[in-house]
Formats: C-alpha cells, structure tokens, sequence
C-alpha cells in the first residue's frame, strides 16, 4: 500500500488524479497484474459535492451566494448526497481492491468507520454509527445528534474510490447553507467545535493512517 499526502488541491483535480488510479487498479485486476493500493490525504478548496443520487434542492443558496463564499458545486460519481469540503477538513481516499483485504464494501465502510470512532476517541470525543446513515456521529438518538465524518464510497469490481471527510478545524459555517447528506434534522460538528481549540492537523492525520492500515491488515 503507498500513503500519498495530496496537500490542499482543487477538488477537480484530485478527482481526476483518482480516476486515472481507480481505472488503473481495474485494469491492472483484469490483467492479472500485481498492483499497488493507495490510501490518499488530502484538503479541499471550499467545494459542495452531490453524489449520484444527490437532490439539487438540499443546495440551499443560488450560484451568486456561492461566489460570494468562493465555493462551488460538483456532482461527482459517489454514493450520497450533497456535503461539504474545505480547508480543515481531513479528507482520505482509500483506492483499494478489497479483495485484498476479504472485504465487502459494508464491511469496508464500516472499516472506514471504525478508524474515525477511534481516531475521536484518541481525542476524547465519543462517537459511533447511525443506523441506516453511513459516516460517523455525536450523541446519537438524542436531539443534538451531529456528524463528524461525512462518506461516500464507489466501487467498481470491489476497486473503490472517494472515501470520508473528518471535520477538524472546518468552518461549519458553510453546512448552513446546506442539507448535509440529505438531513433536514441534523447537525454537523468538528473535533475544533468539540474540545474548543484548533487542532494539529497533521496529528490527526497520522493517527487516522494508523487506525485505518491497523483495520485494513489485522
């Protein structure tokens, strides 16, 4: 597996960057090649992304709205709906082939998961599932129940690609002028809002890469 760290890249362009390993990976599967899996981190410019499925109208500001906070909309090939991705936010792109791993994919999504409610917890915040929900949440089933980590996966002959976003030092403004995954009921959080200072990126980002290749290899 190689660990690649994207730094802050346009949303565009790590898209693209994806595309060309996930095809890659598929190619080199059907050739009988030996081929390299690779877990990716990175930030984003301030971006919305709808997944396949996604509902325009959980958009909730016009495109003038959107230049005035200097972001933009893309509808990407993911599962999901719409979220939200910029500067502060932890995001990893796992392009795998699970068969590597005897995985399916709701079992690798629950992988992904797994290393996020461990990664909170090495902060102190707990943090678990929601049925029917994929990502990671506070205080479930009670009123302030809110997201940490948004998913959203595609996986093609068990190769994947995308993967989750880790809200940590995120401006949470941005998810107001949004339905995030869909929710009308819902609040959205970040490890900054949680503890009540800015976090080490960075740090998180080691402790994630631990957790997952942890998961992914035991």
């Amino acid at each position: 597996m190689k660990i690649e760290d994207w730094g802050t890249i346009p949303y565009e362009e790590a898209w693209t960057k994806q595309n060309q390993y996930f095809e890659e990976l598929i190619t080199g599967k059907q050739n009988g090649e030996q081929c390299r899996d690779r877990l990716i981190f990175c930030e984003h410019n301030p971006v919305y992304t709808l997944g396949r499925h996604g509902n325009d109208n959980n958009l909730l500001i016009d495109k003038h709205r959107l230049r005035q906070l200097g972001a933009e909309v893309i509808r990407v090939d993911r599962g999901g709906d719409i979220t939200f991705h910029g500067p502060g936010q932890l995001v990893c792109y796992p392009i795998l082939d699970l068969e590597h791993y005897h995985l399916g994919l709701k079992q690798y999504l629950h992988t992904l998961e797994e290393a996020v409610i461990r990664t909170c917890s090495d902060y102190g915040i707990n943090s678990s599932r929601v049925n029917g929900a994929t990502g990671v949440w506070l205080d479930v089933h009670l009123p302030k129940e809110r997201k940490i980590c948004a998913m959203g996966v595609r996986s093609t002959h068990f190769i994947t690609m995308h993967g989750l976003a880790l809200n940590v030092n995120t401006d949470l403004n941005f998810f107001n002028y949004i339905n995030p995954c869909g929710f009308t009921d819902k609040g959205v959080t970040s490890i900054k809002q949680e503890l009540g200072h800015e976090i080490d990126l960075n740090q998180v980002k080691d402790l994630l890469k631990s957790h997952l290749i942890t998961l992914l290899t035991e």
